[in-house]
C-alpha cells in the first residue's frame, strides 16, 4: 500500500534568503551592512583560512566599512567547549552580526556562540526546540562544502564535550537570515572531502524525502535536491573545477536542509552519530554506509516512496534516468556511489577492523538515544538498531 504523507498542519516558513553564483562572497559585506552589521565576527576553521577564503570575506566586509575579526579555530564536529571558545572571543569584541565561513561545523558553531551571546547560560539549555527567549544576533552563512544543508536549517548540532553524544539545539531564532551560496568556494575541496560532503548532502535528501514528518513542502526540496546531487556527484569527483556542476552541489546541499528543517531526518543518522563517537568515524562516511541499509529496512514501510525517485541509469554520467525503480534499486545506486568516491560500504572498512558483539550493543545503546531516529518511518527500538548495524557490519 502507498505510504502517504502524513495529515499534521503545514507550516511553511522560510527564514533563510538565498543569494548564490560564482563571485557571491562579494556581496557579503553590502548583505552584513543590510541586516545592520557593523561588527563582524567571521567564524571559520585554519584550513579555510590557509585557502584564502578569509581574505575575500574580509574583503568584502571591509570594502563596505564594516569592522571584522576571524575566529579560526573551530574543529570537525564542534562540542560544547568549542562553542563556548567562540563564544567568549565574540563577546569581547563586541559583535553585531556573525557569519559562520566553511562546512557545518562552522555554521554550527556559530550559530551555537549565538544563542549563549545573545541568551547566556551553557549550550546544553537549549536543546531541543525553542528554548531562546530573546532575539538573536542576524547570522549569514557561507557554506564551503556541498554537504551539511546547516545553511537552510535553524539547528545547531553540537556534541557535549565530555559524552560526545550530539545536542540538536533548534531555534527559529538561530537560523541564517542569509546564506551565500559561491561554487568558487568549494573548488579547494580535497577529493575525499567533496565525496564525504557529497554524500551526506545525498543521504539528507533520501531521509528527509520517507521521514514521518514528511510533507508536500519537504518532499519537494528533497526530490529536487536529490536529481541535483545525483546529477553532479559524479562530475565533481572527476572535474573538482567544473564551475556548473559545483553549484548543482551546493544548491542541492542548500535545498535537502531545506528539506531537513521542514520533515527531519531518520535511522541512518541515529546509527552515525554513534558511530563518530566511537570511532572517530567521518560523520559523511557514516551516515554514508548505513544508508543502503536503512533504505532496505525501511522499505516494508515506505518501498513505494522509494521508488518514486529517479536514479540514474550510469552514476558516471547521470545523463538518464531511471524511473519507477524499487527501493533495492535505489540503495545499489547510493551503494555505487560509495564505490565511486572511493568510500566505505561497512563498519569494518570503516575502521579498520570488524566490530565485536559488545561494541555493536554499545552503539545499538548509543543510537537509540538519538533523536534523529524518532522520526524514521519505520519504527525504532534497540533490537532494531542492533539488526542495522549487525547488516552493516
Amino acid at each position: 500500500m502507498h505510504s502517504e504523507p502524513n495529515s499534521a498542519v503545514l507550516d511553511f516558513f522560510p527564514r533563510t534568503r538565498l543569494v548564490c553564483g560564482p563571485g557571491s562572497i562579494s556581496l557579503l559585506g553590502s548583505l552584513a551592512g543590510e541586516y545592520g552589521g557593523s561588527r563582524v565576527l567571521l567564524v571559520t576553521d585554519p584550513m579555510l583560512r590557509e585557502a584564502g577564503h578569509c581574505e575575500a570575506a574580509e574583503k568584502s566586509l571591509r570594502d563596505a566599512g564594516i569592522e571584522c575579526w576571524v575566529y579560526d579555530q573551530v574543529r570537525p564536529n564542534p562540542t560544547s567547549d568549542d562553542v563556548d571558545r567562540c563564544t567568549a572571543y565574540a563577546r569581547s569584541l563586541n559583535v553585531d552580526l556573525l557569519a559562520g565561513l566553511g562546512g557545518g561545523s562552522s555554521m554550527d558553531c556559530a550559530k551555537g556562540a549565538n544563542f549563549l551571546l545573545t541568551n547566556g547560560g551553557r549550550i546544553h539549555d537549549y536543546k531541543g526546540i525553542g528554548r531562546a527567549s530573546k532575539p538573536m544576533l542576524p547570522l549569514i552563512a557561507v557554506p564551503t562544502t556541498a554537504g551539511t544543508g546547516s545553511e537552510a536549517q535553524s539547528f545547531a548540532v553540537i556534541a557535549d564535550s565530555a559524552s560526545h553524544l550530539k545536542m540538536a539545539c533548534g531555534d527559529v531564532k538561530a537560523a541564517a537570515r542569509v546564506a551565500i551560496l559561491d561554487p568558487l568556494l568549494t573548488i579547494t575541496m580535497p577529493r575525499s572531502v567533496t565525496a564525504a560532503t557529497g554524500i551526506d548532502a545525498m543521504t539528507h535528501a533520501l531521509e528527509s524525502w520517507v521521514t514521518a514528518r514528511r510533507t508536500p513542502i519537504s518532499q519537494m526540496f528533497a526530490r529536487q535536491a536529490w536529481q541535483l546531487l545525483a546529477s553532479a556527484f559524479a562530475t565533481v569527483l572527476r572535474q573538482p573545477d567544473h564551475l556548473e556542476a559545483r553549484g548543482r552541489m551546493l544548491l542541492g546541499a542548500f535545498l535537502a536542509g531545506c528539506a531537513i528543517e521542514n520533515s527531519m531526518l531518520g535511522a541512518a543518522h541515529a546509527t552515525a552519530n554513534p558511530l563518530t563517537a566511537r570511532f572517530d568515524t567521518t560523520h559523511g562516511l557514516a551516515v554514508g554506509l548505513m544508508m543502503p541499509h536503512v533504505i532496505r529496512w525501511n522499505a516494508s514501510v515506505v518501498g513505494p516512496l522509494y521508488a518514486e525517485l529517479p536514479i540514474p541509469r550510469d552514476i558516471c554520467s547521470a545523463d538518464e534516468w531511471l524511473l519507477n525503480s524499487s527501493a533495492e534499486q535505489l540503495a545499489d545506486c547510493f551503494t555505487g556511489f560509495l564505490g565511486l568516491a572511493d568510500l566505505p560500504r561497512s563498519i569494518s572498512a570503516a575502521i579498520g577492523r570488524a566490530p565485536d558483539t559488545q561494541q555493536l550493543d554499545q552503539l545499538a545503546a548509543d543510537a537509540v538515544l538519538q533523536w534523529t531516529g524518532t522520526f524514521n518511518p519505520r519504527k525504532m527500538d534497540l533490537d532494531s538498531f542492533r539488526q542495522l548495524y549487525e547488516q552493516a557490519r
